[in-house]
């Protein structure tokens, strides 16, 4: 746990409390209470008021001032790692292949959401020594959502997101089989499902933890904007914290 910092601190990690403080978040659950729950995905379970709304409105405020990426539909950033951009739907191999090819080194996750880690090492989410290097920042509006996928198979256990502002509904497919049907690997359409959907309400200020099955053998989604269109001041926005397999381990994925 990171140790506390001058009183006059003027960041973000003000709001990491003690321990005692933390213990009082500590209220993992699936669907309805109940870990284990047939209603949630098997190895899912949230943190409801992961954050206090005070954290929730700083976050939002640092957010909003930093440089957001705007060529998908929807605005994003990348933190830790590399990345390319997503070649057009229907681009041919050859433009596909020069956009895989222009690599971006992506910034280091920034001071100001360490607080966020710290808190989920406290959880035992993660553990000093294997602290999340990556994160990812979607904003939702009406009309925006993100098709089914699984998390990339090169990305380890656990997979969590935190929910900003508005709170929705991510909707979950079943797969015969574990598939690395990611955004990235463009397999997302092919992965064999089993026909069986379940949908998860993701309260403003919860965090979303995915492991086993939930994150392997089940794809999720965001459908509210694309299906709904809803011409409204709804907005979301999520960030997922991710660390990366060991190289024998990314050898051994689907």
């Amino acid at each position: 746990m990171a140790s506390e910092g001058p009183k006059n601190r003027k960041t973000l990690h003000d709001y990491f409390g003690s321990a005692e403080q933390l213990s009082a978040l500590k209220r993992p659950f699936t669907a309805n209470g109940q870990v284990g729950s047939a209603r949630v995905p098997p190895g899912l379970s949230l943190f409801p008021d992961f954050i206090t709304a005070k954290e929730e409105t700083s976050l939002l405020q640092f957010l909003d001032a930093q440089s957001w990426r705007t060529d998908l539909s929807r605005r994003t950033m990348h933190y830790g790692g590399t990345y390319c951009l997503m070649p057009p739907r229907n681009a041919s191999p050859a433009v596909r292949k020069q956009y895989e090819q222009n690599i971006i080194t992506a910034p280091a996750i920034p001071l100001e959401l360490n607080f966020l880690i710290d808190r989920m090492v406290a959880e035992g989410l993660y553990t000093i020594n294997e602290r999340p290097e990556y994160c990812i920042v979607n904003e939702y509006l009406p009309g925006q959502g993100i098709s089914a996928h699984v998390e990339n198979f090169r990305f380890g256990e656990p997979v969590c997101s935190l929910t900003l502002a508005g709170g929705d509904s991510m909707r979950f497919h079943e797969l015969s089989a574990a598939h690395d049907g990611s955004v990235r690997s463009g397999k997302a359409a092919t992965a064999p499902r089993t026909g069986l959907r379940k949908d998860v309400w993701l309260a403003s200020r919860s965090l979303v933890v995915l492991r086993g099955d939930a994150r392997s053998k089940w794809q999720h989604e965001i459908v509210r904007g694309r299906k709904t269109g809803k011409a409204d001041c709804w907005r979301r926005v999520s960030l997922t914290f991710r660390v990366m397999k060991s190289k024998e381990d990314r050898e051994k994925a689907p």
